[in-house]
């Protein structure tokens, strides 16, 4: 088991990695102590829970709304949830986000931790102390930036992870092999999904090595005032298409990173398009698809990256180095409609 103990600007945050569920009591209270999960991975995982305070909240995207913090809040107060009380979410991204989101506003603030179960909560989600919910088709619309006291990383939640999560997950992999790790992206083309199912070492040096890379940014930028933003590289105009089209996030992500490679082509000579489609492809991810332009245009004029000039969207120069700058909305959707 390895630990890091990271420092951000207000908080430091404990990885644990390659950790036990069985085991978290070391690291949390189990008298003070709620855990929040999903009734996806609760109706496989029930016995894990066993003896533990559990709230099981609706699963999807589409319940990443207040009506579950509404939920969540209810319950709490029915387990007398104090200033005291540690919340443990348990699951994919949706559930990190909303018990990261509840925790910070539950009594103006509560202790809480993350146990990532799927690859995208792993290397993205649980990291970086982003915290929200969506409000109708706008993403992350509402939330709040606070760091978790600790993210305890158990690789056996794996052994159960549909292959079509697993995709979605290797979708935020290889938008940081992108932006920040050529290396990374070369070792990606050598393999595939199942290679790394069946080679646990691998796995966990691969998701070891995202953490870090988000880590590092994040350090730098925890309120994404600068080289944070290059962590949304095909972000902007996949949130844009996908609650529109109730897409899993990484094959959202992945189609928005194949457009922001294209238009990066067109703006800054970037030549290395289908070098980022070929392995988006190679771990079963999308990398076209038709869309209401117009409508994800006008979704895209309420994103957080807006900015009075334009959108401030994430282009590459090269593979392993990302770039951001504002793009007027007018030419965007001009380039847009370029390669629909």
């Amino acid at each position: 088991m390895k630990n890091w103990k990271v420092k951000f600007s207000s908080a430091s945050v404990e990885f644990i990695f390659d950790g036990k569920f069985s085991g978290i009591h070391k690291w949390v209270d189990k008298n003070n102590a709620i855990y929040i999960t999903d009734e996806n991975l609760y109706a496989i995982h029930e016995k894990k829970f066993k003896g533990k305070k559990t709230i099981v909240i609706p699963a999807g995207e589409e319940h990443k709304q207040q009506s579950t913090v509404d939920f969540i809040i209810e319950a709490l107060l029915n387990f007398d949830a104090t200033r005291s009380t540690t919340l443990v979410g348990v699951g994919g991204g949706v559930v990190t986000d909303m018990v990261g989101y509840v925790a910070g506003i539950y009594m103006r603030g509560v202790s809480f931790g993350f146990v990532p179960t799927t690859i995208l909560a792993m290397v993205d989600a649980s990291v970086g102390g982003k915290n929200g919910i969506d409000i109708g088709l706008y993403k992350n619309m509402v939330g709040l930036i606070r760091q978790p006291s600790f993210i305890f990383y158990d690789y056996d939640f794996l052994a159960t992870l549909p292959l079509h999560q697993w995709q979605n997950g290797f979708a935020e992999v290889i938008k940081h092999a992108a932006i920040k790790d050529a290396k990374m992206m070369q070792e990606l083309a050598l393999h595939d999904i199942l290679f790394y199912q069946k080679n646990k070492k691998a796995l966990a040096s691969l998701l070891e090595r995202n953490v870090q890379i988000k880590v590092i940014v994040v350090k730098k930028d925890e309120f994404e005032k600068g080289d944070r933003k290059l962590l949304n590289l095909g972000h902007t105009l996949g949130h844009a298409i996908e609650n529109q089209h109730a897409l899993l996030h990484g094959h959202a992500i992945s189609i928005g990173m194949v457009y922001a490679a294209k238009i990066s082509q067109v703006l800054k000579g970037f030549n290395q398009v289908g070098v980022l489609i070929d392995t988006l492809s190679q771990y079963g991810l999308p990398t076209k698809m038709h869309f209401d332009i117009q409508q994800a245009m006008e979704l895209m004029q309420k994103d957080k990256k807006k900015a009075a000039a334009g959108m401030q969207y994430v282009l590459l120069q090269k593979i392993g180095k990302g770039i951001y700058e504002t793009i007027p909305m007018k030419s965007l959707e001009k380039l847009i409609k370029l390669y629909s």
